[in-house]
């Protein structure tokens, strides 16, 4: 696991070593282990790694034979044992046994489609020297990140935003349209990040760029929900048992200790089972709890533990844990409005104390129709048979009732139909409260773009099937943007490589394949992915109601909390930005502290807030001061002909 950087300077100017040394100074919670730099003349490519595979020779950035091909790489390639095979047959050689020196040679035989050979989890950056061709790659899924810009006539890339930022022409502009998605549904967006200019190479996508052309995204891999003709329940289970322990026992090779996240969950547990199942050392198995009843899942999670017989090691949080809310929002990168980002980041600390590697059940509750709200549009799809004019009368009647009166978001839902009331139920601000957060003269850059366009775009992407269509949205936003975004910040912030098993872009192609019907059958939510689980989790964990990560922050913000919440919120520096309205802040505070449950619009507030000073008021370049350790360090650079700068 790394983390990469890199600038190229497509106008033939010479790179600068200090501009790489300082964006990957800003990394090395990624790559604490070692630091692999090459500049040679308009080229700079940059590593931080964390050594995973092949500890002593795996060091990047990594050529082919002849050096006319240079790669920088985060991720694991999980067949590059097979792949290594095949390209030794075929003549190439190898000088290194890491899996990312299988990236240079599939290159050399296949060009930009050397991705379609890769199973992993992946971000990288390879420059052919031959061509002058810069090619950007992000795995199919997401689960990796790279952020990129065009500056002058340059392409700057790394696998962080505040990595970015160390390029001078890289500026601290605010992208309005980027805010404006974050207090819609908790995220920035796909293609774009909270700093004007400095976007994201989406999931499944690769990017190129040469002297002769402007830098170009395109898809190479995407999800097709389409049935099976002649399938059966059987069949589909059979298949997936077989996939999953094929999946996990690719995501154990490792040359460093690993465990595994447990929440009790069926996801997580099915992880735990199966690497048991696969023999060797006992598990290590690693969980996170509250002392408030209703949000503990320890005793689910113990249970699991005891039945595996792991090595389990739990964590009770209190509320001051929010004590690391500063660091947190250097580790994030971005705003991020998911609170479940506290307790990754706990469990992932607690596991770093014991292992390098951990393995996580993200991904289920997408691929196999597992979330709530799945079936909650089950029944509000029954609304939409209602006549027209009663949804009318419900419209009506929101415009009626004042925005923050109990009863007003009701009935404004209501009053939708289809696409647009789904949607709803996730947005978080809607544009009439975000018009009262923020001031007057921000709200026509706030109107710019309507953050729903993309989300109903990919809904209609997916004919037929609505729950088709809800999880491939899911797969293409939630997923990428929230879940494995707050995965591997969090546990980058350990030094610590989480893994997602259930996201083998395999298994991921088979639960596409699973009729609608299979997926949720007589009420039940996961049916085909718990039935392959029968006889392998007991029926006790299959069948307990499903708990999301999720942490009692409404109660900490009423109880010990509540100063906190205040004096960030109506700091200076906060409302001396003059983006706020401070009264409507102050009706946000007291509704909650009156029992609305508004944690996640406050945790969001004070998540941007705690962003702008990170990043736009100071200029520090880590968390930790890195720059100036390294700096002292004499950390050195790779010149062309391989003399250290």
């Amino acid at each position: 696991m790394c983390g990469i950087v890199g600038r190229i300077n497509f106008d033939g100017r010479p790179a600068s070593a200090g501009e790489l040394e300082a964006m990957a100074a800003t990394l090395s919670h990624r790559g604490p282990d070692h630091r692999g730099f090459r500049v040679a003349g308009n080229v700079a490519l940059g590593m931080c790694r964390l050594s995973i595979i092949d500890l002593c020779t795996g060091e990047q950035p990594i050529a082919n034979e002849d050096g006319t091909i240079w790669v920088v790489f985060n991720g694991e390639i999980y067949n590059f044992k097979e792949l290594r095979r095949e390209l030794e047959a075929r003549g190439h050689v190898f000088r290194t046994g890491t899996d990312t020196e299988c990236i240079v040679h599939l290159y050399e035989d296949y060009g930009e489609d050397c991705v379609q050979e890769l199973r992993g989890m992946f971000a990288f950056a390879l420059w052919d020297e031959r061509r002058r061709h810069l090619l950007l790659a992000r795995d199919r899924l997401g689960i990796k990140p790279l952020f990129w810009a065009r500056v002058n006539d340059s392409v700057v890339f790394a696998s962080e935003l505040k990595a970015m930022l160390q390029v001078r022409e890289v500026g601290r502009e605010l992208n309005w349209a980027a805010v404006r998605h974050l207090f819609t549904f908790l995220t920035t967006p796909r293609q774009e990040s909270i700093i004007a200019g400095v976007h994201k190479l989406e999931a499944g996508h690769l990017l190129a760029a040469d002297p002769d052309r402007e830098p170009a995204a395109r898809s190479y891999w995407d999800v097709d929900f389409q049935p099976r003709p002649g399938r059966r329940l059987d069949d589909y289970v059979a298949e997936l048992r077989a996939l999953l322990e094929e999946s996990v026992r690719l995501h154990l090779v490792s040359d460093v200790p690993l465990g595994a996240f447990l929440s009790g969950g069926v996801d997580s547990s099915a992880v735990v089972a199966t690497m048991a199942r696969l023999g060797g050392e006992p598990v290590r198995t690693f969980s996170i709890g509250f002392p408030e009843a209703d949000y503990n899942e320890l005793a689910a999670a113990r249970a699991v533990a005891q039945q595996f017989q792991t090595i389990h090691t739990e964590l009770v949080l209190e509320p001051d844990v929010l004590d690391i809310v500063e660091n947190l929002a250097w580790y994030l990168d971005e705003p991020f409005g998911d609170t479940s980002a506290i307790p990754t980041y706990m469990v992932s600390k607690l596991a770093s104390e014991h292992v390098t590697v951990a393995l996580s059940g993200d991904g289920g509750d997408e691929l196999f129709a597992g979330y709530d709200k799945y079936a909650v549009e089950a029944r509000e799809r029954e609304w939409d048979r209602r006549p027209e004019a009663r949804r009318k009368v419900f419209g009506w009647l929101a415009a009626v009732v004042p925005e923050g009166v109990r009863g007003h978001n009701y009935l404004h839902h209501k009053s939708l139909r289809g696409a647009q009331r789904y949607l709803d139920a996730g947005t978080l601000f809607r544009a009439e409260s975000l018009r009262r957060l923020f001031r007057p003269e921000l709200w026509s850059e706030l109107l710019g773009t309507d953050p729903r366009t993309p989300a109903l775009e990919s809904l209609g992407r997916v004919p037929g099937s609505w729950l088709s269509a809800l999880q491939y949205l899911d797969l293409k936003n939630y997923l990428p943007l929230d879940i494995l975004t707050k995965v591997d910040r969090m546990s980058m912030a350990c030094s610590i490589e989480a893994r997602v098993p259930l996201l083998d872009h395999k298994i991921v192609e088979l639960a596409a394949a699973i009729p609608p019907e299979l997926q949720v059958a007589g009420g039940v939510r996961k049916h085909v992915f718990k039935e392959a689980l029968r006889g392998i989790l007991p029926d006790a964990i299959l069948d307990r109601p499903k708990s999301g990560f999720a942490i009692p922050l409404g109660r900490w913000f009423r109880g010990e909390l509540g100063g906190f919440v205040r004096e960030l919120l109506l700091s200076p520096s906060c409302l001396g930005r003059g983006w706020f309205d401070r009264r409507y802040v102050e009706t946000l505070i007291a509704r909650h502290q009156r029992g609305r449950e508004l944690d996640l619009h406050l945790w969001t507030m004070m998540s941007f807030e705690l962003w702008c000073r990170a990043f736009l008021d100071g200029a520090a370049v880590g968390a930790h001061g890195e720059a100036t350790r390294l700096q002292r360090a004499g950390c050195g650079v790779e010149n062309g002909d391989g003399r250290a700068a």
